[in-house]
C-alpha cells in the first residue's frame, strides 16, 4: 500500500465502526500555551478528555499532523542518524470520549492490522502496563495472543508516569496506561523484543500505541479519575507504510523516495544513501507545514526553531555541494505528494516557497565563511588529538553566522567531536549582561523596593489619591524630592497606567496642598516590580515627601487617545487575520497618543485593496457602537471563551478577556467603552521591519480626521497646480505624462541627430599618431546615451580609430573610449578608459574595443585629454 492508501484506509476502517472524521489541527496548538507545537493526534482533543468540551461525536478519528522538534518532545538531533525519527510526521488515531474502552479498543486495534492491513499475527509482540490485568486478560483470552507475546512492562511501585506503558501527553494533562504493538522485522535485524537488555534494537518496531485514558495529573503529580474513561490510540503513519511496503527504513518508503529524489536533483547529489538527503526531504515536510500553519523563522519561539530545521537542511545540502537557495525548490514536490491529504499545501504553496527562499538566501549569504570557521577549528583539533569543540568559538558561529548550538553540534557529531556547551553558555549570558549594562532603560526595573503593591484603579477613574510610598532621585530612595528635581515617585493607589503589553504609561500630574499646591509632573509611568508603579517626571513646585498623599490625575486627552488606538489596534488583528490569514500572529505593537503600530507576520507588503479592506472591516465594527466588556477569569476558562493568546507570553492562573466587537484577547490595558468611541481608523503606513515580518501604523478619532484633511489639501493642492478639479486629477497626471514622454522623445531624436552631426566635425579634428587617427575631446552637457550614438557615427566616419569622449557635469566626469576592430590587439579601450580616469578621479573599464568609466575631478579632464596621444602613441 502506498502512505495515501494506508492513510484513508485507516479512517474510512474507523468511520465504519461509528467514528468522526476529523481533520487535523494545526501544528501551532493555540488554546494550549503548555505546548510548544501539536506532538499527539490527542492534543486537540485534550478538553474533552478532560470534561471541559463536548463534541457532537463520542467516537473520532484522525490523521494528525506532529512536529518533534522543540521543547520536551525533540527528536531534531535523530533525524538522520536512525531509521525512524523525525521532526515532522503523521499520527492515526482513533478516540472514544466516554463510549467504548479497553475491550473495543484492542479489538479494533488487531482487526485493522491483521484483517484490514493483511499483517501477520505472528508478526506482532504486545506490550502492556505491568499492573493492567485487564488488558492483558482481553489480548490473551479474547484475542488470542500467545502469552509468550504479551509482555508486562513498568512497576506500579514507583512513579507510573516513569514506565514506557503510562503515557502522558506532557508533565501534567491526561494520562493512563497503554498497550502498545510492536512488528517484528525478523531475526536478521540486530534487538530483542521490548523490556529485554536488546530492546533498543531495530528488530521489533512500535507500529501502534493505545492509551487509556483514566486520570489527570495536576502540577503535583497527583492523579484524579478522568469524569469518563476514554481511548486514545496512535499508529504512525510512516511506521505502518514501511511494514506493509516491505521495507525496514521509514526513509525506504513511497513519500520519502520521492522526497529524496527531488532534494537529489536540486543538490546534483549522486549517492541516493546519503544521510543528507534524508535530512532534508525530512526537514522539508516539517518547515512547509509550519509555515503553512502561520510559523515563520525568526529568533525566539517557533519561529526560532522552525529556523533552526531550516538551517539544518540548508547545512545538509550545502555539504552535498549546493551554493544556492534549493530547498524550497522541493516544496511542489511534496504538495504533489500530500497535497490530497492536506490541500493547504498547494494553496499556500507560493507563500511558503518565498518564506523559504527569503530565509535561505540570507543564511547562504554567511554559511561559507562560517563553515569554514567550523572545518579549521576542527582540522586543527583533529592535528591535537581534542574531541570538544571550543564553546567560544560556537558562540562565535551562532553570534555572527547564524549558526544554531544545534547546528553546530550536528557538524562536530559526524567528526565523533562534542561542543563545550558550558561555555557557550557562559558567552551567550556573558553578550546578554553586557547588553543590559549598555541599554538606557526608562524603566526602573533595578530601584529596591519593599513596600506595599500599587492598586490601580485606572480602569474606571482618572483621578485618585495616593500615598507616597517611596521617592528615588538617580536610582536612589530618599526621603524627599525638591523643586526643579526629577525622580520617580510610587503611590499605593494610582489611575496611571505603566506601560505594559505595547501601551505606553500615562501621563499627567501628582499634586497636594491648597494655595502652595505641590506639583509633580508624570512624564510616564512605568513598572518597578510586576505589581509597583513609578512614575517618572519632575517637581515643578514645592516638595513631595515620603509618607505624604497626593491627588494623581492623568492627563485625559492623551488617556482618550490612547485607548482609540489601543482598542482599534485590537479589531485591525482579528480584521488582519480575516483579510490575509491565519497564519498572521502579533510580532509587536506599540500604542501611544499619536497611533497604533502594530507588527505581524507576513511575507509580502499589503495590497492596496488589502488595506482597504482591513479599514472597511474595523470601521464597520466601530459604527456598530458596541459595548466593550472586560472579565477576569481562570486561564483555563479563558481559553474554552475562544480569546486569543500570544505563545511565548507568560499568563497567571487568572487573566483579563477583553472583548471589544467581535474581538476576544487577553490584555491588561485600558480601553473604550464603546467601539464607537474610536470615530473613526485609518491606516497611514505599511511596510516590512524584517524578514517576514510586516509593520501598519494607524490613527483613530482626531488624528485620523486630521490625517484625512491634510490628505485632502495635499489632493486641492495637486489639483490647483495642474489647473483641474481633485476629481479630474488622475486624468490630468496621466495627460501630463504622456507629455512627458512625448518631450523625452524628441529630444532624444534631437541628441541623435545633435551626435551625427557632431561625428562629421569631430572627425576632422583627429590626430595622426604613427599613421592611426586618435581623437579624445570633452562634449560639454552629452550624457552617456549621447556619447554612445557619437562614438559609433565617429567610428564609421573614421574607419580605423582610437577615440576618448567625455562630459563634465555638476562635479563628475563620464568617459567613454571606443578603439577600432583592427587596433584592439594593440590598443584596449578598457586600459584606455581607466588611463583616463585615473586622471581625474575614478576608474573604470570594458571590453577591448568600447569601455566607460567616470571620475570626480572634471579640473584635471582638459590635461588628461592631451594625454591620450601619447598614451596611445607608446602602444603602436
Amino acid at each position: 500500500m502506498k502512505s495515501a492508501q494506508i492513510r484513508r484506509t485507516f479512517l474510512e476502517f474507523f468511520q465504519s465502526k461509528g467514528h468522526e472524521i476529523v481533520d487535523s489541527s494545526s501544528l501551532v496548538p493555540h488554546e494550549d500555551p503548555t505546548l510548544l507545537f501539536t506532538n499527539a493526534g490527542m492534543n486537540q482533543f485534550k478538553d474533552v478528555f478532560l470534561g471541559f468540551d463536548k463534541r457532537p461525536y463520542t467516537r473520532a478519528t484522525t490523521s494528525q499532523k506532529c512536529v518533534r522538534a522543540g521543547g520536551k518532545h525533540n527528536d531534531l538531533e535523530n533525524v538522520g542518524y536512525t531509521a525512524r525519527h523525525h521532526t515532522f510526521f503523521e499520527m492515526l488515531g482513533n478516540f472514544s470520549f466516554g463510549d467504548y474502552f479497553k475491550r473495543d479498543a484492542i479489538q479494533y486495534a488487531w482487526e485493522l492490522l491483521t484483517v484490514k492491513l493483511g499483517l501477520s499475527a505472528d508478526k506482532l509482540t504486545i506490550t502492556v502496563y505491568a499492573d493492567d490485568d485487564e488488558a492483558y486478560d482481553i489480548w490473551a483470552k479474547d484475542v488470542g495472543v500467545p502469552t509468550e507475546r504479551i509482555i508486562r512492562i513498568g512497576d506500579n511501585k514507583g512513579a507510573p508516569y516513569a514506565s514506557d506503558n503510562f503515557w502522558m501527553m506532557g508533565d501534567t494533562g491526561p494520562c493512563g496506561p497503554c498497550t502498545e504493538i510492536f512488528y517484528d522485522h525478523g531475526a536478521e535485524i540486530p534487538g530483542g523484543p521490548p523490556g529485554s537488555p536488546d530492546e533498543d534494537g531495530d528488530r521489533f518496531i512500535e507500529i501502534w500505541n493505545v492509551v487509556f485514558m483514566q486520570f489527570n495529573r495536576d502540577d503535583k503529580g497527583v492523579m484524579h479519575p478522568l469524569p469518563k474513561p476514554s481511548v486514545d490510540t496512535g499508529m504512525g503513519l510512516e511506521r505502518v507504510a514501511a511494514v506493509l511496503q516491505g521495507v525496514h527504513a521509514n526513509y525506504e518508503i513511497d513519500l520519502f523516495v520521492t522526497l529524496i529524489a527531488a532534494a537529489a536533483r536540486e543538490t546534483s547529489a549522486a549517492d541516493m544513501d546519503s544521510p543528507s538527503l534524508k535530512v532534508i526531504a525530512d526537514h522539508i515536510r516539517a518547515c512547509a507545514f509550519l509555515i503553512a500553519d502561520g510559523i515563520i523563522p525568526g529568533n525566539e519561539g517557533r519561529g526560532y526553531v522552525l529556523r533552526r530545521i531550516i538551517r539544518r537542511a540548508i547545512r545538509h545540502g550545502y555539504k552535498l555541494g549546493a551554493r544556492a537557495a534549493f530547498f524550497y525548490k522541493l516544496v511542489p514536490d511534496l504538495a504533489r505528494e500530500m497535497g490530497e491529504a492536506y490541500p493547504q499545501l498547494v494553496d499556500d504553496q507560493a507563500r511558503i516557497m518565498d518564506v523559504l527562499r527569503q530565509e535561505e538566501s540570507r543564511f547562504f549569504e554567511t554559511i561559507e565563511h562560517g563553515m569554514a570557521i567550523l572545518d579549521a577549528e576542527l582540522a586543527a583539533m583533529a592535528d591535537k588529538g581534542g574531541n570538544v569543540f571550543d564553546g567560544e568559538t560556537a558562540f562565535k558561529l551562532h553570534d555572527t553566522y547564524g549558526f544554531p548550538l544545534d547546528l553546530t553540534a550536528d557538524v562536530c557529531r559526524e567528526r565523533s567531536v562534542t561542543v563545550d556547551a558550558e561555555a557557550f553558555d557562559a558567552a551567550m549570558d556573558r553578550q546578554k549582561s553586557q547588553a543590559r549594562a549598555a541599554g538606557k532603560f526608562k524603566m526602573a526595573a533595578g530601584l529596591e523596593y519593599t513596600g506595599v503593591k500599587t492598586q490601580f484603579h485606572g480602569y474606571t477613574t482618572l483621578s485618585h489619591e495616593g500615598r507616597i510610598t517611596a521617592l528615588y532621585r538617580d536610582g536612589a530612595p530618599v526621603e524627599r524630592l525638591m523643586p526643579g528635581e526629577q525622580g520617580v515617585v510610587v503611590l499605593d493607589n494610582t489611575p496611571f497606567y505603566a506601560e505594559s503589553g505595547g501601551q505606553v504609561g500615562d501621563q499627567g500630574e501628582l499634586s497636594k496642598g491648597g494655595a502652595c499646591l505641590t506639583l509633580f509632573k508624570v512624564e510616564d509611568t512605568q513598572k518597578i516590580q510586576a505589581d509597583v508603579f513609578g512614575h517618572h517626571g519632575e517637581v515643578i513646585n514645592g516638595e513631595l515627601v515620603v509618607g505624604d498623599t497626593v491627588a494623581a490625575q492623568v492627563d485625559i486627552a492623551a488617556r482618550a487617545s490612547t485607548v482609540r488606538n489601543h482598542s482599534a489596534t485590537h479589531i485591525m488583528h482579528k480584521a488582519l487575520r480575516e483579510v490575509l490569514g491565519s497564519h498572521v500572529q502579533q510580532k509587536g505593537s506599540l500604542v501611544d497618543p499619536d497611533k497604533t503600530r502594530f507588527d505581524f507576520a507576513h511575507n509580502q507588503p499589503m495590497t492596496a485593496d488589502e488595506i482597504r479592506e482591513v479599514e472597511r472591516r474595523v470601521n464597520r465594527e466601530v459604527f456598530a457602537n458596541a459595548a466593550t466588556d472586560a472579565a477576569v477569569m481562570a486561564l483555563d476558562d479563558a481559553q474554552k471563551s475562544g480569546a486569543m493568546m500570544l505563545f511565548g507570553e507568560k499568563y497567571g492562573d487568572e487573566v483579563r478577556v477583553l472583548s471589544i466587537g467581535s474581538s476576544k484577547e487577553l490584555c491588561g490595558g485600558t480601553h473604550v467603552g464603546r467601539t464607537g468611541d474610536i470615530g473613526l481608523f485609518k491606516i497611514v503606513a505599511e511596510g516590512g521591519v524584517a524578514a517576514g515580518v510586516r509593520r501598519v501604523e494607524a490613527v483613530t478619532g482626531e488624528a485620523a480626521v486630521a490625517w484625512v484633511q491634510n490628505q485632502q489639501a495635499l489632493l486641492d493642492g495637486a489639483a490647483a497646480a495642474v489647473r483641474a478639479p481633485s476629481s479630474e486629477l488622475p486624468e490630468r497626471i496621466s495627460q501630463l505624462q504622456d507629455g512627458m514622454k512625448s518631450l523625452e522623445k524628441e529630444l532624444a531624436r534631437l541628441k541623435s541627430r545633435l551626435a551625427a552631426s557632431a561625428g562629421a566635425d569631430l572627425a576632422s579634428q583627429a590626430a595622426d599618431v604613427k599613421g592611426t587617427k586618435v581623437l579624445a575631446v570633452s562634449l560639454d552637457g552629452a550624457d552617456v546615451k549621447a556619447l554612445r550614438e557619437t562614438m559609433d557615427k565617429l567610428k564609421d566616419k573614421l574607419g580605423s580609430a582610437v577615440i576618448v569622449l567625455a562630459s563634465a557635469a555638476d562635479g563628475k566626469v563620464t568617459l567613454i573610449a571606443g578603439v577600432t576592430a583592427d587596433l584592439t590587439a594593440k590598443v584596449k579601450a578598457g586600459e584606455l578608459v581607466n588611463f583616463v580616469a585615473q586622471q581625474v578621479g575614478g576608474k573604470g573599464g570594458g571590453r577591448p574595443d568600447m569601455a566607460q568609466a567616470g571620475g570626480t575631478q572634471p579640473e584635471n579632464l582638459p590635461g588628461a585629454l592631451m594625454r591620450v596621444s601619447e598614451w596611445v602613441g607608446e602602444r603602436l
